[in-house]
């Protein structure tokens, strides 16, 4: 289509991306315990470089053993992760795409913390557990805090260094620095703690070492809540930040040198938000019991789980809030808040497939791109369907939500198999293709 909107470049500071359409943050263990790359994950990431996303934001990356989600996960913690970094960024750049990785610490939020964390409890803003999984931490001293801020500017130099385009931080979903944000979460006394200015500062003097450490000239972005919705799932609990905080925030983020913002929501991952959609229980009672042990509360979730009478009770707390709004778009109404209030290019995340959405939340001023996952996993190449001018794939995406629920035991890959015929082995099929090529040097 000529002129689409979808396919115009989009120019931050620092890059310029050929499309709108970024592969959003995709979390799959395709790589060795120690936190070491393999040619899996190249070849996950070329399959959506192929499909021709502008761009690739790297799935969580951790900056510190500490703050891994679980296990298999590439890391950007040491000096000898480069040049793995640098073959992922060399084969996605064969297609004229970029790679931005997203500099991540769990915080407290650990879904399996492995051995090395075992007797170590996660680190936050607070001393509290998640009310979810139950999930044990302790808040971090002000040394911890210090050296946290290192971890992150020496992981960006690292990723400048791999020839890798830019960086996100992960500020949403729960993780280390909305655990900091949050006013539901953060209980801290000290100047972390309190007023959102405080609540902000870890975050802020995240992105000040890390301009120290790459300059000015590099590409930083940060991913972060418009809401928290922190009591989505449980009434009882508070609400934490409203919009009108996270917009000012974002004010501060851009004066801090972020070149772009990314917007989500919700205050844990997952979230009745974030990704919306299904919540598909067979599956849970089927891989929930891989985390069962990673939280107090892990054993009391998975005997919901498990027993279908006790599944409706779960469904109607998580599902109560979904209502208010949209599966595709979830959060775009609140993301232009953002947009309205910011000079940097804003992209939105949840739910983006259908190419005439798409086209109505640039083109209206909801935000300049959109960052998609789910879609995307079903259909590597939709980038390529919706240049056609179609405006959706033959066979969409369900947002069944089953790729997610698979991701803590499984490869990650589509596991709806409707989308197959109903073909069980056609799918497992699809789904480890990402280790056919040889494995990486």
């Amino acid at each position: 289509m000529e002129n689409d909107i979808i396919f115009q470049p989009l120019a931050f500071k620092n890059l310029t991306v050929k499309n709108r359409i970024f592969r959003s943050s995709i979390s799959g263990r395709w790589d060795n315990y120690n936190g070491s790359g393999t040619q899996a994950r190249i070849n996950w990431e070329e399959k959506f470089a192929r499909g021709g996303v502008g761009a690739i934001i790297s799935s969580f990356a951790p900056v510190h053993i500490r703050g891994r989600i679980m296990p298999n996960y590439a890391m950007i913690d040491d000096d000898d992760k480069i040049p793995f970094w640098r073959k992922v960024g060399e084969k996605v750049h064969e297609y004229d795409c970029k790679f931005i990785v997203q500099l991540s610490h769990s915080g407290r939020q650990r879904d399996v913390p492995g051995v090395e964390n075992l007797m170590n409890k996660g680190l936050s803003s607070t001393s509290k557990m998640d009310t979810f999984h139950g999930l044990l931490c302790q808040a971090m001293t002000l040394g911890e805090i210090k050296q946290t801020i290192q971890h992150f500017a020496d992981s960006a130099r690292r990723a400048r260094e791999a020839g890798l385009d830019g960086v996100e931080l992960h500020a949403s979903h729960g993780y280390l620095f909305t655990q900091f944000l949050s006013s539901a979460i953060n209980d801290r006394k000290d100047e972390y703690g309190g007023s959102l200015e405080n609540r902000a500062r870890f975050l802020l003097e995240v992105i000040h070492a890390i301009r120290k450490e790459v300059g000015d000239d590099y590409h930083l972005q940060v991913k972060i809540n418009i809401v928290d919705e922190n009591n989505a799932l449980y009434p009882w609990e508070k609400w934490g930040n409203k919009p009108e905080e996270y917009v000012q925030i974002c004010q501060w983020v851009e004066q801090a040198g972020a070149d772009g913002l990314h917007v989500s929501a919700g205050s844990l991952f997952p979230h009745p938000l974030v990704p919306p959609g299904g919540f598909p229980l067979d599956e849970t009672n089927w891989w929930y019991g891989s985390m069962a042990s990673s939280g107090v509360r892990g054993y009391l979730n998975y005997t919901v789980f498990h027993f279908k009478a006790l599944r409706p009770l779960f469904l109607w707390l998580w599902n109560r809030t979904k209502k208010k709004y949209p599966i595709e778009g979830v959060s775009a109404e609140l993301c232009k808040q953002v947009k309205e209030r910011v000079g940097i290019p804003v992209l939105n995340t949840g739910g983006y497939q259908a190419g005439k959405l798409i086209r109505k939340v640039i083109s209206e001023g909801y935000c300049d791109g959109v960052a998609i996952a789910r879609p995307l996993i079903a259909n590597n190449d939709l980038p390529k369907v919706l240049q056609t001018g179609r405006d959706l794939p033959e066979k969409p995406c369900s947002f069944c939500n089953r790729c997610l629920l698979n991701a803590p035991a499984n490869p990650l890959g589509c596991y709806d198999v409707r989308r197959y015929d109903n073909h069980h082995d056609a799918m497992i099929e699809e789904v480890m293709t990402v280790y056919d090529p040889p494995p990486f040097h």
